[in-house]
């Protein structure tokens, strides 16, 4: 099998495309599958091999340096446009060199528009990205091309995207939800929030406009009095004027959000406006047994909307009434416990999920096989 990323952490404190190096690290561990896989250099498992080559692993490592192909699309103009092109011909060429696979697993749509004309069997994982990628003039021909002629399983992370994709491709291919897996350390955390002096409330995100929303107007009458604190993770990817109040500390790992911050945090908080999938950080969080508050969003109700785990708001005062009643040590755990128990219940660990991408890669080997 040949899985093919655009996006891949150098090491497990890399936070970029960590999940997909979750998924490798859980399929390397199975003896049912060879994988080979094409993305940007990083930390490999020894049982898989890296099929990029020398050239292809240079111009990735310097795409990722650049903030990888999704910023530069949407930031760098014709710039973004070149890097794309440049890796659709460079996906075109690895296609061609490993025609003796058994399945192509491909993340992200656009990353199998250069698939050859031919019956190779195709799993691709499609994240909230992605959604925004249908929507491009042309987009859905070009991808109903890719597909024709092979057996096709579309794979999205998150229950909301399963209509659009039905409609656009349903005729085409199978359609079905995968959920990601989390790392076990997450289940096994344990919290002591309650020895805090000042309540600390998390937001782990990129730092963009879309990221952040309203998040420093809404919470502002919470934290800049010093009743609470907010914690901010992440790289700061457009230059966004942060209040005194904000605690910024650049990007973490997940080895420190899980040792050092998530034990001591009364919850996370996110009032993104950007399209999402269904964040990893959210299901760390709730695996934790961290509560969420969290801006109504597709992928946000698809969480949360059962009220296990977390509080959707669409208003400065939802969102106010939600930091206040976690406050409340009794109520922010028992909510919390209960996010945990549905990740359990729901989402399991990667070794979970692998076996779920290995019952549809038997299903694509029968298909190919009628």
């Amino acid at each position: 099998m040949l899985m093919v990323s655009s996006t891949y952490p150098i090491d497990l404190s890399d936070w970029r495309g960590l999940f997909i190096r979750h998924m490798v690290d859980a399929l390397a561990r199975r003896d049912d599958v060879a994988l080979r896989l094409w993305s940007p250099p990083g930390d490999v498992p020894a049982s898989v091999s890296y099929a990029a080559t020398t050239d292809e692993e240079r111009w990735l490592r310097r795409l990722m340096a650049e903030g990888g192909i999704a910023h530069l699309v949407r930031r760098s103009g014709l710039r973004g446009v070149v890097a794309a092109m440049q890796l659709l011909r460079a996906l075109r060429g690895v296609y061609r060199r490993n025609a003796d696979i058994d399945v192509f697993h491909v993340n992200w749509l656009q990353n199998a528009l250069p698939l050859p004309r031919d019956a190779q069997p195709l799993l691709v994982t499609v994240l909230g990205s992605d959604m925004q990628l249908l929507r491009l003039p042309g987009m859905r021909t070009l991808l109903r091309r890719a597909f024709r002629g092979r057996p096709v399983v579309i794979c999205p992370n998150a229950d909301w995207m399963l209509p659009e994709l039905e409609a656009a491709f349903g005729d085409l291919a199978t359609v079905r939800l995968v959920s990601f897996g989390i790392d076990p350390r997450w289940y096994a955390l344990e919290r002591s929030f309650e020895t805090n002096a000042t309540p600390k409330w998390l937001c782990v995100s990129r730092l963009t406009a879309n990221k952040i929303g309203p998040l420093f107007d809404w919470t502002a009458p919470l934290f800049a009095n010093g009743r609470a604190e907010l914690h901010l993770f992440g790289p700061m990817q457009e230059q966004l004027a942060l209040p005194s109040w904000v605690h910024w500390h650049g990007p973490a790992s997940p080895e420190v959000l899980c040792e050092s911050w998530f034990p001591q945090a009364h919850g996370l908080i996110t009032l993104s406006q950007h399209a999402e999938g269904r964040p990893q950080v959210m299901l760390e969080a709730l695996a934790s047994g961290l509560p969420i508050v969290a801006s109504r969003l597709p992928a946000h109700d698809d969480l949360l909307a059962g009220g296990d785990g977390g509080v959707l708001c669409d208003s400065p005062e939802a969102v106010q009434a939600a930091l206040d009643a976690l406050a409340n040590p009794a109520a922010n755990r028992a909510l919390g416990l209960r996010g945990r128990a549905r990740m359990q219940a729901d989402m399991g660990t990667w070794n979970d999920c692998a076996e779920r991408y290995m019952s549809l890669y038997r299903h694509l080997q029968e298909q190919a096989h009628r």
